[in-house]
């Protein structure tokens, strides 16, 4: 399943994402390719997402540094119990 996501992701969108992707049972990717602005939350959530294998589609350049730098900074992987 592939969600494509454009305009903004505000904090308040977050946990409906969440909820959106949690129903999934199979492959899951999210296309970041119309989204022109996002909250801090929003670059947390696609990087805890990322490190649970969810593929960011698109990502614009300043999104894609934005959520590597947050993984680095979290040091967020898979097996993560609190990711999870």
């Amino acid at each position: 399943m592939v969600l494509c996501v454009s305009g903004r992701i505000q904090a308040e969108h977050v946990n409906l994402l969440r909820d959106l992707l949690g129903r999934e049972k199979g492959r899951v990717a999210i296309d970041l390719k119309d989204v022109v602005l996002v909250a801090r939350e929003a670059v947390n959530f696609l990087a805890l997402s990322e490190a649970k294998g969810i593929e960011l589609r698109n990502c614009s350049p300043y999104i894609r540094e934005w959520v590597a730098r947050e993984r680095a900074h979290t040091d967020v992987e898979p097996s993560d119990p609190e990711t999870e």
